[in-house]
């Protein structure tokens, strides 16, 4: 009896092993518990050493060696599988390359409304050489503060910015979004469908920049809600809302996603992570760098803001600033090259 109670725990273990490592297979992506499993790697490898050191202990008692071992290999396996991917995706760079002729640097920050000062943000857009900044959670009024200042660095940007429900005195900051653009990408403007909500994420505000000349890439600043319990199903209509807004053309996206690259498994097209858009971090080995919380190192947190670009755009390199001025997200930082 204890043999086959044994036989079934590591077959359970197993199935839990494969699910929690690649839940893509069984569709279990984007359904909770699995979704919340998947989006930290990091602590889900230490469990997997944790159990491994103590099916190691195990084995020194003969009556259980058998079942041990079994644990042990189901393990060892899970944590193989997980440093595998975290290889191909990167543990994390800390520099980005020089900037060319045509380069361009795309800044994100969740900055969890009024946490982390204009003055901060201000000096890491100009210390990062930041063309795009997008910022959900932060209100109009900060980033025309920030502007001013860049303004007097000589480092211009234009300011543009989306809020849910205006109407509602001193509503709720994650109720808006500001997104910076420098002036050398030319001359942008927020459509209507993003102001009025009409076509947004359901929860929290996301915009979209169209040039105004039609030169340039479209611009999406992107916030979606988290993914708890009672707000699955909204998650999952805001990731496919983020989805379509990347279709073929020129795109850049940007902003806190809620998600990691495995939840956005069914919503890729054509070698797209998202969309027909492609993940700068995970191609320029910062795919494992979590950026929430901040209170955590960043290998045990969850690498849910991104920088998603259309294949108009080469990624040259990415970096996860370690000062997180006092939000509950680090920032992005990503450089890209015109293709070809």
């Amino acid at each position: 009896m204890l043999r086959l109670l044994g036989v079934l725990f590591t077959v359970l273990l197993a199935i839990a092993t494969a699910i929690v490592v690649w839940p893509q297979f069984f569709h279990l992506e984007q359904t909770y518990p699995f979704a919340q499993l998947v989006s930290a790697r990091g602590p889900v490898l230490a469990g997997f050493l944790i159990v491994a050191v103590l099916a190691l202990l195990l084995l020194f008692a003969r009556p259980l060696r058998g079942f041990a071992a079994s644990v042990l290999i189901v393990a060892l396996l899970g944590a193989g599988a997980i440093g595998a991917i975290g290889a191909v995706r990167g543990f994390g760079t800390s520099a980005l390359p020089g900037k060319g002729e045509g380069s361009v640097r795309v800044l994100t920050w969740n900055t969890a409304g009024e946490a982390v000062s204009a003055e901060h943000i201000a000096q890491q857009i100009l210390e990062q050489g930041a063309d795009i900044v997008a910022l959900p959670e932060t209100t109009q009024a900060v980033g025309e503060q920030i502007a001013l200042m860049l303004r007097e660095q000589g480092h211009p940007m234009w300011v543009h910015h989306v809020q849910f429900r205006p109407d509602v005195q001193d509503g709720p900051q994650s109720w808006q979004t500001t997104v910076l653009v420098a002036p050398d990408l030319g001359e942008y403007s927020v459509i209507e469908s993003s102001k009025d909500g009409t076509s947004n994420t359901g929860s929290v505000p996301s915009a979209v920049l169209m040039p105004i000349d039609g030169a340039g890439p479209t611009i999406v600043a992107v916030h979606a809600v988290a993914p708890r319990m009672e707000e699955m199903e909204q998650w999952r209509h805001d990731l496919q809302w983020i989805a379509d807004q990347c279709p073929q053309g020129d795109f850049i996206l940007a902003g806190d996603f809620n998600a990691t690259i495995d939840h956005m498994a069914p919503l890729g097209m054509d070698g797209g992570d998202i969309g027909y858009c492609r993940d700068v971090a995970s191609r320029t080995g910062n795919g494992m760098t979590g950026t929430w919380p901040s209170s955590l190192p960043p290998l045990a947190g969850a690498p849910i803001d991104h920088v998603m670009v259309s294949q108009n755009w080469t990624p040259s390199g990415s970096v996860v600033l370690d000062d997180a001025g006092g939000s509950d997200h680090r920032a992005l930082v990503v450089q890209l090259e015109p293709a070809g």
